[in-house]
C-alpha cells in the first residue's frame, strides 16, 4: 500500500503506527496511515482487516490525596 522511498511498516507490523499520514481529521479525531491503519486520537486502532486496537494509552500515576 505504501509508496514511499523507503516502505512504512505493514498493519500487522508491531510499529505500524510508525507509517506516514496520509489524511488527517483532527477535528473529528482520526488519522489515516498509508499501511491502511486508521488511528484515533485516543491511541485506539482499526486496522485493514477491520480488527480493532483498544486504546493504549500509557498509565497516568496515581495522585496522592
Amino acid at each position: 500500500m505504501c509508496d514511499h522511498p523507503q516502505t512504512c511498516p505493514s498493519a500487522d507490523s508491531p510499529d505500524r503506527e510508525a507509517a506516514k499520514p496520509i489524511a488527517s481529521h483532527p477535528e473529528q479525531g482520526w488519522t489515516l496511515l498509508c499501511n491502511g491503519v486508521l488511528l484515533f486520537e485516543d491511541t485506539g486502532e482499526l486496522l485493514p482487516d477491520g480488527r480493532i486496537i483498544a486504546p493504549h494509552r500509557p498509565m497516568t500515576a496515581a495522585v496522592a490525596a
